[in-house]
C-alpha cells in the first residue's frame, strides 16, 4: 500500500490510528529475502516503487521477488526479462504482460490516468527495442508517450515532418545508434529537456554504442543528457521524473 491508501483506509474506519502507525514505523528495507532486500518504501521516497532487473536472476528467486513487490504494490515492473522467465512469471500470475521487443515483463494496474506528453523518437526501426524499454516504462509510470520512430538524419525531412508533435512534449528520448547524431539535431530543435540514449547498433566502428555514446556526451546542441548504452529503462525514468515536474502531478496516476 502507498501512503494515500493508508490514510483512506484510516478516514473509512478499515485500519486503526495504531495500525497505520505500526505501518508507516517499517524500516526502510521491510523485506528481507536474504537474497534480496526488497526496498517496499522506495515509493514513499522517489515517487516510484523498485523495479525488478529480470536478467541473471535464479527462477525462484525471481518468481518471490515478483509475488512480495506485487502483494506490497499491486503490479510490478520488471526489465530485460527473457522468454522463459516471461513463461515463468505468467504461469504464477494471471495477469502478468511480456513484451518480447523490449523484455517489459510487468503486472500493471488497468485503467492508469496517463499524464502530460513525452516523445519517444529513434533514429531507425533497429533502435526500437531499446525505445520501447524508455516507453513502456514510462506508461508503466503514468505517463503519455507519443512514439515517433525510424526519423534519423540520413533522412531528416521525416523528422522535420513531426517537429511539431516533438516540439509540444514535456521531454524527449532521443534513441540512436550509428553515429548517435539524433539527439544533437533534436536539441536544436526543442526548448524541452532531451534524454539521449546511444543504441548499440551499428557497424564495427561503432563500438557497440561508444561511438554513439562519445557523440551525444560531446553534443554541442543545449540540454541534453546522456545515459548509458542501451538503456530505454533510464530514460524512460528520468523522462517521467520530468514530465511530472512539468504537469505538476505529484500524487498517484
Amino acid at each position: 500500500m502507498d501512503t494515500r491508501e493508508v490514510l483512506e483506509q484510516v478516514r473509512t474506519g478499515r485500519m486503526s490510528v495504531s495500525g497505520a502507525e505500526a505501518y508507516f514505523r517499517r524500516q526502510p528495507l521491510e523485506e528481507e529475502l536474504g537474497y534480496a532486500k526488497l526496498d517496499t518504501h522506495r515509493k514513499l521516497r522517489s515517487g516510484y516503487a523498485e523495479v525488478v532487473f529480470c536478467s541473471g536472476k535464479a527462477d525462484e528467486h525471481l518468481c518471490r521477488i515478483y509475488e512480495r513487490l506485487y502483494e506490497s504494490e499491486g503490479e510490478v515492473l520488471g526489465t530485460r526479462a527473457s522468454r522463459e522467465q516471461a513463461a515463468l512469471i505468467q504461469e504464477r500470475f494471471e495477469a502478468a504482460e511480456y513484451d518480447p521487443l523490449s523484455r517489459i515483463l510487468k503486472i500493471e494496474k488497468k485503467d492508469k490516468k496517463r499524464i502530460g506528453r513525452i516523445a519517444v523518437c529513434t533514429a531507425g526501426t533497429a533502435d526500437i527495442p531499446v525505445a520501447e524499454e524508455a516507453a513502456q516504462t514510462a506508461e508503466f509510470f503514468g505517463n503519455y508517450v507519443e512514439r515517433i520512430y525510424d526519423v534519423g538524419v540520413s533522412g531528416i525531412h521525416r523528422l522535420l515532418a513531426r517537429v511539431e508533435t516533438i516540439q509540444s512534449a514535456m521531454c524527449v528520448v532521443a534513441v540512436a545508434g550509428m553515429e548517435g547524431a539524433l539527439a544533437s539535431v533534436i536539441g536544436g530543435l526543442v526548448d524541452k529537456p532531451v534524454i539521449a540514449v546511444p543504441t548499440s547498433v551499428g557497424y564495427g566502428a561503432s563500438m557497440n554504442g561508444l561511438s554513439a555514446l562519445l557523440t551525444m556526451i560531446n553534443s554541442c546542441a543545449n540540454g541534453i543528457a546522456v545515459v548509458n548504452i542501451d538503456n530505454g529503462y533510464g530514460a524512460g525514468y528520468m523522462a517521467s521524473q520530468i514530465n511530472r515536474l512539468g504537469t505538476g502531478c505529484f500524487g498517484d496516476v
